[in-house]
């Protein structure tokens, strides 16, 4: 089996990013798969784009087995003046082809986007999962993960 790589999305890699994030039991009802993809994907990209800097990325990271994206997630870095001015990585979307799990892609996946912030200076890791992905909650305590925090969320 080809080992896993990974890479910063580009416009190209569209398609193949939201048919994962619509590869799930909570994005099949949020995302709108089709062809040609909605112009929507297109500018939420560009404007992730816009904000990122070399110091601060907004960034899709891609897990490619061969020339197949096979997961993917958003990592920010943000600055802020809270823990001391500490700089901290957000990771949000988080997904694994459903033909890869298990086989520790969304393992590889986590730890680069941590070596990549380490790197660049943050020094905290954190993100948000649906209460409802007991799953996904586990994966994440086994990779050292602690659920610290409640999060909340507001439809606007």
């Amino acid at each position: 089996m080809t080992d896993i790589t990974f890479r910063y999305a580009t416009h190209e890699d569209l398609p193949a990013i939201v048919a994962l994030l619509a590869d799930d039991e909570k994005g099949k009802t949020r995302e709108e798969l089709c062809d040609p993809l909605p112009d929507v994907y297109y500018a939420a990209f560009d404007a992730m784009q816009s904000q990122s800097t070399e110091a601060l990325p907004n960034k899709y990271l891609l897990a490619c087995r061969g020339d197949d994206i096979v997961g993917c997630l958003q990592l920010t870095l943000i600055a802020g003046l809270s823990r001391k001015g500490r700089l901290r990585a957000q990771i949000e979307g988080v997904r694994v082809s459903s033909k890869c799990r298990g086989q520790n892609v969304g393992k590889k996946l986590i730890t680069e986007s941590i070596s990549i912030s380490k790197l660049l200076g943050a020094s905290l890791v954190q993100f948000t999962t649906d209460k409802s992905r007991k799953d996904a909650h586990r994966f994440y305590e086994r990779l050292g993960f602690v659920a610290s925090h409640e999060g909340m969320k507001k439809e606007i």
